[in-house]
């Protein structure tokens, strides 16, 4: 039959939510829950145009933020930002230890795409001593190129969330108002 306002609204929801675990594993997480009585915010659960767009931001940027905490970046800056909570931390994943070294490599001739070569042939090596020779070497080098990468991923992700939202409803409104059309 017809589609109401809500669930019109309600289609690219499903989509997102489909992935996204649920709210009481997440509030249960030993990880998320140190941010105690500020979880019980409901627009850190709510998804919707605004909550999705601003989560894929902080999401897409921490992922590219070479920490082992990502998780907990982007679960503070959802606080702060008041976005989906779920959304921004599952996000972070894109960087798991599968993709990291191509998305921290990219990241790294990123930087050396902006500021030039740094003079020092990259060459990894299971070592203290080389982890804090390349700190001191390429480190920033690295460090700029994860930095523009994120923000390039994060304000892409943002206005292409944006985009696809918008566009799926003004499609299932478009849908709706010609099976208006073929009934009468």
């Amino acid at each position: 039959m017809f589609a109401t306002a809500t669930e019109v609204l309600k289609m690219p929801r499903k989509t997102i939510k489909r992935f996204l675990p649920d709210h009481q594993k997440i509030k249960e997480n030993r990880v998320i829950n140190m941010f105690g009585s500020l979880l019980h915010d409901a627009n850190l659960w709510h998804l919707n145009r605004r909550s999705a767009r601003g989560a894929f931001a902080i999401g897409m940027f921490n992922a590219f933020v070479p920490v082992p905490f990502q998780m907990y970046l982007s679960a503070f800056a959802a606080i702060v930002f008041k976005v989906n909570l779920p959304l921004s931390v599952a996000l972070v994943w894109i960087s798991n230890p599968i993709t990291m070294p191509p998305l921290f490599y990219g990241c790294y001739k990123v930087g050396e795409w902006i500021l030039g070569p740094s003079g020092h042939e990259f060459a990894f090596e299971a070592s203290w001593d080389w982890l804090v020779q390349s700190i001191a070497t390429i480190g920033p080098t690295f460090l700029f190129g994860c930095f523009i990468t994120g923000l390039f991923c994060s304000v892409v992700s943002y206005f292409g969330i944006d985009y696809l939202w918008r566009y799926s409803v003004r499609k299932a409104w478009k849908k709706r108002q010609e099976l208006r059309k073929q009934k009468t």
